[in-house]
């Protein structure tokens, strides 16, 4: 294949070369100072006819000079006067006596044109086109940001302003921001973490420590995920996160998703993907066919999911995306570290994620006040889990899995566990031998020493098995 590439690269470039050489005389010439050289002859034959001119009037005025110098020869020359030869008509004769040059020749009009040369650089839209798109794509960018802005703060300001007195209802406290009173009551309880994600703080509730409610907004300021928003709708979400009380609630995991988000949740959440990896179909518990149910104590299962729960999902199924309740909760898995000896600090949380706009279109007030029964459900779920206990059988198995998981996390992390262990060991030592050198008592620093040798022969010293004979 490749022999044949050459071979007709080869003929197409002889091809080139004779077609050159034998056309080209006949191909007229592109010239593009064609212009300037017809303006370098005209200037070239303007000049040459000067040329000519001058030789001429000097061939005149050596000839006169003659004839005047044979003339003078011939006369008597008068003493009277010595200007009386400009009297003489014959001495200039052929000239015009006023003064003009009657043998010359007239003037000839010029000849010279002067080509009007195009402009290199014009001033049209034309020659800057990528500037003018830059500049239009900068406004367009920046007329974005201000309205989505302004948008994402109206949606966070009407959400939270429609729910304030369901808040006020449940809580005690509502919008700790940590500022003082004047700057609570300009910027209001709402804190504007970024240009699309808002918080709330609530505290002050039987059964929950706090509550933090995160609205995850569209980031309708940037024009970049505007115009992925496009082919990729998404929806504005507020997530609610619920710290219970430590001794208020058993210990389970359960979390009911719509599927994308349930593989995230499996795939992502350290409690769910030891605890509950096993994904199960929301008609199985009577939920909707878009729900997967992952859940550690059957028991539990079936006394959160009742009845007034189960039509919450069915009414309201577009608007729920995930409800997650747990007592190991450290979120997110963290990557295998060797180095981490203790298990990660663990929350009881009740968590739930509800989306505030479909595809990105926001809903009218009517819609807005659909939501409320939804809050109301976090809040019954809350109330659920104080009151709901496990039986002896779940209970031990919830102990039972803990357990094990406690003791393959210690399994796999016993030989880093060892190695600290050695090194706070060598540290100590290292510390005593100091404060001994430190000392000025020779008997101090040779039993020390002494000490030291016996420590380390015994440890070079093989380990022997006793072996225990039984008497006949």
């Amino acid at each position: 294949m490749k022999l044949w590439l050459v071979i007709l690269h080869i003929v197409l470039v002889g091809t080139n070369l004779w077609v050159t050489a034998h056309f080209h005389e006949d191909l007229p010439e592109d010239n593009e100072f064609a212009e300037f050289e017809d303006f370098e002859e005209d200037k070239t034959n303007s000049r040459v006819e000067a040329q000519q001119e001058e030789e001429e009037e000097d061939e005149f005025i050596e000839s006169d000079k003659d004839q005047t110098f044979d003339e003078e020869d011939a006369l008597v020359e008068d003493g009277d006067s010595e200007f009386d030869h400009f009297q003489d008509e014959e001495e200039f004769e052929g000239l015009d006596v006023a003064g003009g040059n009657a043998g010359a020749k007239p003037e000839e009009p010029s000849t010279l044109t002067i080509t009007k040369v195009p402009l290199h650089l014009r001033a049209r839209w034309d020659s800057f086109y990528l500037e003018i798109l830059m500049i239009a794509g900068l406004v367009v960018y920046f007329i974005n940001y201000i309205a989505g802005r302004s948008k994402n703060c109206r949606i966070a300001e009407s959400w939270f302003n429609d729910h304030n007195q369901l808040f006020s209802e449940n809580f005690s406290l509502v919008g700790d921001t940590g500022k003082t009173a004047e700057e609570a009551s300009d910027n209001g309880a709402v804190v504007k973490e970024s240009e699309s994600q808002y918080s709330l703080y609530c505290s002050g509730r039987v059964g929950c420590d706090s509550m933090l409610i995160e609205l995850k907004l569209l980031k309708r300021q940037d024009l970049v995920a505007v115009l992925a928003q496009m082919v990729r709708p998404q929806n504005d979400q507020a997530h609610i996160r619920i710290d219970l009380t430590k001794d208020e609630t058993d210990n389970f995991i359960l979390a009911v998703a719509a599927k994308k988000t349930a593989m995230h949740l499996a795939r992502d959440m350290a409690d769910i993907s030891v605890y509950c990896p096993e994904k199960r179909p929301g008609e199985k518990f009577n939920l909707p066919s878009g729900f997967l149910v992952m859940s550690e104590i059957p028991e539990a299962t079936s006394a959160v999911l009742d009845t007034r729960v189960i039509q919450a999902f069915t009414k309201y199924a577009q608007y729920i995306d995930y409800v997650h309740i747990s007592d190991q909760y450290s979120g997110p898995k963290q990557q295998e570290d060797s180095s981490q000896l203790t298990m990660p600090e663990v929350k009881r949380v009740l968590l739930v994620g509800l989306n505030i706009s479909i595809k990105g279109r926001i809903q009218s007030a009517e819609m807005q006040e659909r939501m409320r029964p939804l809050l109301q459900l976090t809040f019954y779920l809350l109330d659920k889990l104080r009151r709901f206990k496990l039986s002896k059988e779940g209970r031990a198995k919830s102990d039972k899995n803990r357990q094990r998981v406690e003791e393959a996390f210690l399994k796999t992390t016993s030989a880093a566990r060892a190695e600290a262990a050695a090194q706070r060991r060598e540290e100590r030592r290292r510390q005593e031998k100091e404060r001994i050198l430190q000392e000025e008592d020779p008997d101090k620093q040779r039993k020390w020493e002494e000490k030291e040798q016996k420590r380390l022969a015994k440890k070079r010293a093989p380990r022997m098995k006793q072996l225990k004979v039984k008497a006949l």
